[in-house]
């Protein structure tokens, strides 16, 4: 029995680094436009960030000034794994001058999927806490989803929030084909279990 519908990603972030440290004055004034967020003023925060939004790609790039950088906002694997030489080479085309230190990984990827049958999930989370293999939170006063966290192998471990609307969102992975199983393994539950 097929119980969900297709799998949508709808973020990937990455991270990488440039060496040396960073000049994060001069980057916030080289990308006034697309500079949304620093910190470099504000006594309040203990770090150094700039944060620079791009359209095209759509990605979200925290700048800290060690060289570390996080994007966000990828949909694709390609566009994911490509970000550290975009942002390098508009880092060159403004005149700052940076190297690559390390290259784009994947740190997490978030998906979505709905349930095509009705759910009820305090039913279905009574039959799964049977299963000593997953770990559940279910607050519904604090949190709208109940948190299905299981062991997908020996090193990654799936999250998955589950809403009564039958929304289901998978997160903390770095595969799409973790995603995928991850996804797989809840579906056989709830399969079996609605």
């Amino acid at each position: 029995m097929k119980t969900l519908t297709k799998i949508i990603i709808q973020n990937i972030v990455t991270a990488f680094s440039f060496e040396p440290p960073l000049d994060l004055e001069r980057i916030r004034k080289a990308f006034p436009s697309e500079c949304f967020f620093e910190t470099l003023e504000d006594r309040r925060y203990t770090f150094r960030v700039v944060a620079i939004r791009t359209k095209e790609p759509n990605f979200t790039f925290l700048i800290y000034r060690t060289g570390k950088i996080v994007c966000t906002g990828s949909k694709s694997i390609p566009d994911a794994e490509c970000s550290d030489k975009y942002l390098l080479s508009r880092f060159q085309e403004a005149g700052i001058k940076t190297k690559l230190k390390t290259s784009a990984k994947i740190q997490n990827i978030v998906a979505t999927t709905y349930s095509k049958n009705p759910l009820d999930l305090e039913k279905f989370i009574l039959k799964l806490q049977q299963d000593k293999n997953f770990r559940i939170i279910y607050e519904p006063e604090q949190f709208p989803a109940s948190i299905i966290k299981f062991l997908l192998n020996k090193e990654n471990e799936a999250t998955i929030l589950l809403f009564s609307s039958g929304k289901l969102v998978c997160v903390g992975l770095k595969t799409v084909e973790q995603t995928q199983e991850a996804i797989r393994r809840i579906n056989s539950k709830l399969s079996k279990l609605i």
